[in-house]
């Protein structure tokens, strides 16, 4: 798999700006397997985490129900973002931010880094992977997950997303890019779930 496509990045905003309005009735949850997801990618009571590429803010119940001490939320789209605020206004555990996460300039370092349903969307997956494991505290863990099965993720990205979609690398393929940078600790692709998690050494 060619990992340098070069996705353009305005169209994977105005893509999912028309998506917004109704994103949350599209998107299909399953609190066990997103459980699991957040139980190999160690989110545990009182960590940190950042969450790339948040939509409308699909996974911050999960992580404030782990009893987390703060979401750093980032998302490209801003209409994704405005509903995502909206949600969460006035918690004071969340902080959403509208701006490409390759370029966001953060002080902070985080116990976790999670990309839920959206890693096919970004330009370059090595770069991206280099890139946050930058982010994360030493113990601190990255892990780039879907909620079904790489299958059903590549089928549903020819259709209309398939201008903003590199397709989905198969999951030892990541975990190599993983290496370079992080002790890999799970890789899991079946029928149910895609999931690998690095940890920083």
């Amino acid at each position: 798999m060619d990992t340098n496509t070069m996705i353009n990045i305005e169209e994977v905003i105005d893509f999912f700006d028309g998506l917004a309005d109704k994103w949350d009735a599209m998107e299909i949850k399953d609190d066990n397997i997103i459980n699991t997801i957040l139980d190999n990618a160690g989110v545990v009571e009182g960590c940190s985490v950042l969450d790339v590429a948040c939509g409308t803010g699909i996974m911050i119940p999960y992580y404030l129900n782990k009893k987390v001490s703060s979401v750093t939320a980032v998302d490209i789209s801003p209409k994704m973002v405005e509903i995502a605020r909206h949600k969460f206004e006035g918690d004071k555990r969340v902080n959403i931010l509208c701006c490409d996460v390759e370029k966001l300039d953060l002080d902070d370092y985080y116990d976790n880094i999670v990309i839920y349903n959206a890693f096919p969307h970004f330009q370059d997956a090595q770069r991206l992977i280099r890139c946050l494991s930058s982010k994360l505290r030493s113990g601190g863990r990255l892990t780039v997950a879907h909620g079904m099965s790489k299958e059903k993720i590549d089928a549903h990205h020819k259709g209309s997303a398939i201008h903003v979609s590199n397709g989905l690398m198969e999951a030892d393929e990541l975990a190599d890019i993983f290496n370079e940078y992080l002790e890999v600790t799970t890789v899991l692709s079946d029928d149910n779930m895609y999931q690998v998690v690095g940890m920083k050494l």
